[in-house]
């Protein structure tokens, strides 16, 4: 399945609906050239991985690599959503402890409120 990503903006953060699979090759080439664009509008964004069944280590790669990218822009990127395998993932490889997650989109965007 082909990674399709939608956004639309919430009380100033960015939120990016991401579904079908974050994978190395064309889907992590198109999510980092998306949010790379993104970034230069507003460096506050959520990505709500709900959707997303399958992360292999080049999608892994290219979410860490946004994050220091969206870091060096003044901003973050957190996560929300994260579906069981996504979330199981991301502890296996210790990435939870880099990445702010969070159970839903409410709770991310009510962050960098909180964080304000």
């Amino acid at each position: 399945m082909q990674l399709k990503l939608s956004s639309k903006a919430k009380d100033g953060v960015l939120i990016v609906d991401c579904s079908g699979r974050i994978v190395f090759g064309d889907e992590s080439s198109f999510l980092r050239e998306k949010i790379k664009k993104a970034l230069l509008e507003n460096n506050r964004i959520v990505l709500n991985l709900g959707d997303v069944s399958y992360i292999d280590s080049g999608g892994l790669g290219t979410l860490v690599a946004l994050r220091t990218t969206a870091l060096n822009a003044g901003g973050t990127i957190k996560l929300a959503n994260l579906t069981k395998r996504v979330g199981d993932l991301l502890q296996v490889t210790k990435l939870l402890t880099v990445f702010d997650v969070y159970d839903s989109e409410a709770e991310a965007v009510e962050s960098f409120r909180n964080a304000a």
